[in-house]
């Protein structure tokens, strides 16, 4: 069935399954629409965990099938459950993107009086309230509210998300951190293609229960600025795509790219922070032990106990080395960082 079709069926009340078989809504929805039913339902594995998504749209599960149909099971967890109902809604234009908002362990996705999402991150209890426009636009619903919601909830209870690209060699995990701009997604990226292993290219998350640290990125694609076509030929003809916050980048699945080598996970052997900048005279310089640990707990958006658990689990990184790394061409910063996991 086509998506437009689909949106229509919606619209006049109509739940349709994984078989095509359409079922009735059996009472009408209240104002506060505590009566939605979400009678589709489909497991998947991001980052290998277990999350059901329970809707009463099919085109939510193809925007989660874009999203994480990648993935397959790689650890036992208890399935969370994800709840999203659609609504025909008020207005036909996409929202604007949602306000985020954290207390303790309650946060808010707020487009608009529509189109909302409350979560709480201690018990995993959530719902998501959104109308046909905006799931119409499968990049905005992904980007705004299926994935923030998906990895908010796995970020509460089994990762803690560091704002990092992650490559490979040698069987030394290098996580590369930074400003935004410092050119971490760049740099894997060069490095990937000089034959180093790929994780991930913006975010890393650090597994909580795992010693010694190890972290799981999303190294089935890619995502650059628009300005790295300039950087890599392979780029020039990629479209753009609209991302949170109103970024666009160039979202590429890494086996369209020349990258060799892919993992899902890297141990943590060392951490690298990016300085990029015109003339910089290309060194590594070592930090103080614990540089790792005190920096990731800076940068945690988490707040009250969720908060403390994600301190305990960066408190892992206080032992491995810490360096910051001045470089401004892609050669200097991998020279660098292959003689670095020579020596470590």
């Amino acid at each position: 069935m086509h998506t437009t079709d689909a949106l229509n069926d919606e619209t006049r009340g109509i739940a349709i399954s994984h078989a095509g078989e359409r079922h009735p809504l059996s009472r009408p929805l209240d104002a506060l629409l505590s009566e939605m039913e979400l009678p589709l339902r489909r497991r998947f594995f991001p980052l290998g965990y277990p999350v059901e998504i329970m809707t009463n749209h099919p085109s939510v599960l193809t925007a989660a099938e874009q999203s994480f149909g990648h993935a397959r099971l790689a650890r036992r967890s208890t399935a969370l459950r994800v709840c999203i109902g659609i609504v025909p809604g008020n207005v036909s234009a996409c929202p604007s993107e949602p306000v985020r908002r954290e207390f303790n362990n309650l946060f808010s996705l707020v487009a608009d009086a529509e189109n909302q999402a409350l979560l709480d991150l201690k018990t995993g209890v959530n719902f998501t309230w959104l109308t046909l426009a905006a799931i119409a636009n499968t990049l905005y619903f992904r980007c705004n509210f299926l994935e923030k919601v998906v990895y908010l909830l796995l970020g509460s209870t089994v990762v803690t998300d560091m704002h990092a690209a992650c490559v490979s060699k040698h069987a030394k995990g290098v996580l590369l951190c930074g400003n935004s701009g410092a050119g971490k997604s760049t740099l894997a990226y060069a490095c990937a293609r000089h034959g180093w292993t790929y994780t991930s290219d913006d975010t890393s998350y650090l597994i909580n229960d795992s010693d010694p640290p190890r972290v799981i990125g999303h190294c089935h694609r890619a995502r650059f600025r628009p300005s790295s076509s300039e950087l890599f030929p392979e780029l020039v003809s990629r479209p753009l795509t609209p991302r949170m916050e109103g970024k666009p980048s160039i979202e590429v699945l890494t086996s369209e790219l020349p990258v060799q080598h892919t993992a899902a996970e890297a141990t943590v052997d060392a951490v690298v922070y990016l300085n990029r900048y015109a003339e910089a005279v290309p060194r590594l310089k070592a930090l103080p032990i614990g540089a790792a640990t005190s920096r990731a707990r800076q940068d945690l958006f988490s707040a009250g106990e969720i908060r403390a658990k994600h301190e305990a689990t960066l408190a892992k990184l206080w032992d491995i080395p810490a360096y910051d790394l001045d470089y401004c061409g892609l050669e200097d910063g991998i020279r660098l960082l292959d003689r670095l996991v020579r020596e470590i």
